[in-house]
């Protein structure tokens, strides 16, 4: 097969838009998309500082490589953060790969470690949780989200960019509705552009397969390492479900998507509040103790 934009072979076969791609157009193609979803949702503005989380995997250092190219071309400077759960063996391999890329591209990079901001590895919280409906993911979440908040601050960012993906969206959304947690659907619109610190994910609008082609088209090195406790929650079926559905009808994830952020969009304004400022640690919040609080309060009254 030719490529549908040149006359070079194709390497990759768009099924929901019937293109085959040479490796070099369909890399452009994931640029262009990035850039487009970045300009329609004001995610990056001149000027600003974005701290790109990156974990190691393919999504992560694939938005770094990305970005760092536009960066180049555009007025915004970019900084890499990398949140140390304290799995022993897994993240150690994880961080030798990033500071390996960061070191390549001349990009500076910094680690915050989950022991040193919640007094808690991942490993020691989930030792001592009272019991298996505080999942792992659940915990893991909530930590990281406030450990990228506090990152973002000490290298003065006002923008994070993460590599959450479409599918990452569309599983997401599911998770939520299938615990009855229709509140956090509202969280999911992707324009944060009103908000002092952005967090924004350039790869919304991307298929998980499609990032995974360009990192190894682009021979971009990436930790191929499950996490251990990622079969814990309902994720991996979820994904594998969306996955044969995408192959029998193919453009059905795309079609969920832009579902998911209407939805997303009118639950926003139905379901917005007021934030405080959490009692016990000042963080917003929009109650009287946030997530992170709730949560640590918890696994150290269970431990003593």
């Amino acid at each position: 097969m030719k490529c549908y934009r040149c006359d070079n072979e194709a390497a990759y076969s768009r099924k929901y838009s019937g293109e085959n791609l040479c490796s070099k157009c369909f890399s452009s193609s994931i640029i262009r998309k990035t850039a487009k979803t970045i300009s329609k949702f004001k995610m990056i503005k001149n000027g600003d500082l974005v701290c790109v989380a990156v974990s190691g995997g393919k999504d992560s250092l694939a938005l770094l490589h990305i970005l760092d190219k536009m960066s180049k071309t555009h007025n915004f400077q970019i900084k890499v953060i990398t949140i140390d759960e304290g799995i022993p063996g897994y993240r150690n391999e994880a961080l030798e790969i990033i500071k390996s890329f960061c070191s390549e591209l001349k990009i500076e990079h910094k680690i915050f470690s989950y022991k040193e901001l919640f007094e808690l590895t991942i490993e020691e919280a989930l030792q001592i949780r009272e019991n298996e409906k505080m999942s792992s993911c659940s915990i893991c979440g909530t930590f990281r989200r406030r450990a990228m908040d506090h990152a973002a601050k000490e290298v003065g960012a006002n923008v994070i960019a993460t590599a959450h993906n479409l599918d990452d969206t569309l599983q997401t959304f599911l998770i939520n509705m299938t615990s009855g947690d229709t509140t956090k659907i509202g969280w999911m619109d992707p324009d944060t552009s009103e908000k002092t610190l952005r967090k924004i994910k350039p790869f919304c609008e991307i298929y998980e397969s499609e990032i995974v082609f360009y990192a190894f088209t682009n021979k971009i090195p990436f930790q191929t390492e499950p996490c251990p406790y990622m079969n814990e929650g309902i994720r991996t079926e979820i994904r594998e479900f969306l996955n044969s559905l995408e192959n029998k009808h193919a453009g059905i994830k795309n079609n969920l998507y832009n579902s998911v952020l209407r939805i997303s969009q009118n639950l926003r304004i139905a379901s917005f509040k007021e934030t405080n400022s959490c009692e016990n640690c000042g963080n917003d919040c929009t109650g009287k103790i946030c997530s992170v609080c709730k949560i640590v309060l918890k696994l150290k009254a269970n431990h003593s």
